[in-house]
């Protein structure tokens, strides 16, 4: 029996009797007495109960997410994220960070699914609300992906440009790359599949990553200001238009501050954690 009371993560089994129901994933045996022996993290409980999230593996998933990010010191260089867990479009438009700001808003034609959201490459995006001038920093800055697809075509999986100021992060098209301000980063991989980042941490240091592996370098010196444009899920906002519209199913996406080669791996490490938890990684 599970009972998903607020305030408390519970599994029961017959005739057992539970104790200490403040904020706990509570576990225990058969006749026994329910022990309290893993706090669920209140910014885990906010998204699960904004989000209605209903079922225990998934409530667990999201709970050990949120810890790992924040003993890894990667929470807090985050703006957004959104795990798109729960199989709806209700569940799938919160930001686990904050679930009263930047919460998705989807447009066109999307598939929500138990395993992400899909836009259907031709006017599926989702507006995230989050404006590049206003709420990043030009010198450090993210955007991560994390793509169930491995498709090919001209696509944007997410981001703002205004032809002069950009930032988005583009998994594969002719070529594969990621871009930051006016700099482009090639990438050599083969598949579109996997957890795509483009972070940058100084003006002259861009990095493109593939599963938390450093694919592409920059150092070329870039204060180009991002324009203050919403930053697209599923699509790039070209000034106002959308555009570029991607088919890969979204899993996880990220939006903060840049995050080093070692954080680039420890998120990895983390997202492949939490998609393998949902049975759904790749």
């Amino acid at each position: 029996m599970d009972l998903g009371i607020a305030h408390g993560i519970y599994t029961s089994n017959t005739n057992g009797t539970i104790n200490g129901v403040n904020n706990g994933v509570i576990h225990g045996t058969a006749n026994g007495v329910y022990n309290e022996v893993n706090y669920i993290d209140p910014n885990a409980q906010a998204f699960i109960l904004a989000a209605r999230i209903t079922n225990m593996m998934q409530k667990s998933a999201i709970n050990n997410l949120v810890k790992s990010l924040k003993s890894a010191g990667i929470w807090s260089k985050c703006n957004a994220i959104y795990p798109f867990v729960g199989g709806n479009e209700r569940s799938h438009s919160f930001n686990l960070i904050n679930t009263a700001q930047y919460q998705l808003t989807f447009f066109g034609g999307w598939t929500h699914a138990r395993t992400g959201a899909t836009p259907n490459g031709t006017n599926g995006y989702a507006d995230t609300f989050l404006n590049a001038f206003n709420d990043l920093t030009n010198s450090s800055n993210h955007l991560s992906y994390y793509s169930r697809t491995s498709t090919v075509g001209v696509t944007v999986e997410m981001g703002v440009s205004n032809g002069a100021g950009t930032n988005f992060v583009h998994l594969r098209s002719a070529v594969n790359y990621v871009a930051g301000g006016v700099v482009i980063l090639a990438l050599t991989n083969v598949s579109a599949a996997g957890l795509y980042m483009g972070s940058k941490t100084a003006a002259n240091s861009r990095k493109g990553y593939r599963n938390g592996v450093n694919v592409s370098t920059s150092t070329t010196n870039d204060t180009t200001a991002y324009p203050s444009l919403k930053i697209a899920l599923g699509a790039r906002n070209d000034n106002g238009t959308y555009a570029f519209f991607t088919d890969k199913e979204c899993a996880f996406a990220s939006i903060g501050s840049g995050l080093t080669d070692a954080e680039a791996a420890t998120l990895y490490t983390i997202v492949q954690t939490y998609q393998t938890l949902l049975n759904r990684n790749v």
